[in-house]
């Protein structure tokens, strides 16, 4: 199929339904003491009409299989999550934190106002155009594209004149970049009931997971009579709590540059 056909495809799947997914790979840097050390991830943004989730990979598949009653893989602490809901018709933007057993919704009210640039370019088959904007103490630099007619992207950005094919972080820390394009048809939208906090309750939370990042762990282990922990060969190796949240805690301090750095967290 030539890239006209293509587009005129999408347009027709637009036109009935509105049910796609958008594959963004995502380059980040967490470490600027490591400036040349990016993790790089797969991230979709599933859009139903005028609702939209975003996450990892990973964590799409832990939604669809909570969803068919399986064991979904959770994530822990607090830092570096991705996971967005929109409901575009109404405004509201929230940001998903799951840690362990616990999930919450935390309302992004911070207002992103767009200049749109005459300035065009093509991104692979995909007429752009740019546009500008802060958020999060961070300038940004977007392409969007009329060719793909919804108003949506990556992470928290939404409401321009076309999708969001890329956007970069005046820094370089974080890149979002679409990779394809799917028909979907199921949101996964398995975190219905999470509870509210706002920016001053995540940095509370935060600090305290910070204090002792295992302690579900450990009480997992005050519970049981007997754990015998092994390595990979099968091995007996001793268990050391205070070792585990030490280097835990050294690796949430080393890699404390979010997207929001106006609520990065100062940890002791």
């Amino acid at each position: 199929m030539n890239p006209l056909s293509l587009i005129f495809a999408l347009l027709t799947s637009f036109c009935f339904g509105q049910k796609m997914s958008f594959i963004y790979e995502v380059n980040y840097r967490l470490n600027h003491q490591m400036p040349d050390e990016f993790t790089t991830k797969t991230m979709i943004l599933d859009f139903v009409d005028k609702e939209s989730i975003f996450r990892e990979s990973m964590d799409r598949k832990s939604d669809s299989l909570k969803m068919n009653n399986g064991s979904p893989m959770l994530s822990s602490g607090f830092e570096n999550q991705f996971y967005i809901k929109k409901d575009l018709s109404n405004h509201k933007i929230s940001k998903i934190i799951t840690n362990g057993q616990f999930c919450y919704l935390l309302p992004i009210e911070e207002t992103i106002n767009w200049k749109i640039s005459s300035e065009k370019k093509k991104i692979g088959i995909y007429n752009s155009q740019k546009a500008v904007t802060t958020y999060g103490n961070r300038e940004w630099t977007a392409w969007f594209s009329n060719d793909i007619p919804i108003n949506d992207g990556p992470y928290v950005f939404s409401n321009l004149p076309g999708l969001i094919i890329s956007i970069t972080d005046s820094g370089g820390d974080y890149k979002f970049n679409l990779v394809q394009i799917k028909k979907s048809a199921n949101l996964f939208n398995a975190r219905v009931k999470p509870l509210l906090i706002d920016w001053n309750k995540y940095d509370q939370l935060a600090k305290i997971y910070y204090e002792n990042p295992n302690a579900e762990i450990e009480q997992k282990i005050r519970n049981a009579k007997k754990v015998v922990m092994k390595d990979a060969q099968g091995n007996v190796i001793d268990f050391d709590i205070r070792k585990m949240n030490k280097d835990d805690q050294e690796n949430i301090r080393k890699n404390n540059n979010p997207i929001e750095l106006n609520h990065r967290i100062k940890y002791k």
